[in-house]
């Protein structure tokens, strides 16, 4: 019993410092200028998807 509560604390101390991570990566990734190229690929799935393109 005592272990899981030791993994709710361990994950609660976690999680914080995984979502700044994730944000500093997504902000490297728009100064590099990927989310132009991520909006162009997602336009084209859809529009491939729906049959248009």
């Amino acid at each position: 019993m005592s272990t899981k509560k030791n993994n709710d604390k361990r994950s609660l101390k976690i999680w914080p410092f995984t979502l700044v991570i994730g944000i500093v990566f997504l902000f490297i990734g728009i100064n590099d200028g990927q989310l132009e190229d991520i909006y162009k690929k997602a336009v084209m799935i859809c529009l491939e998807c729906i049959g248009i393109g």
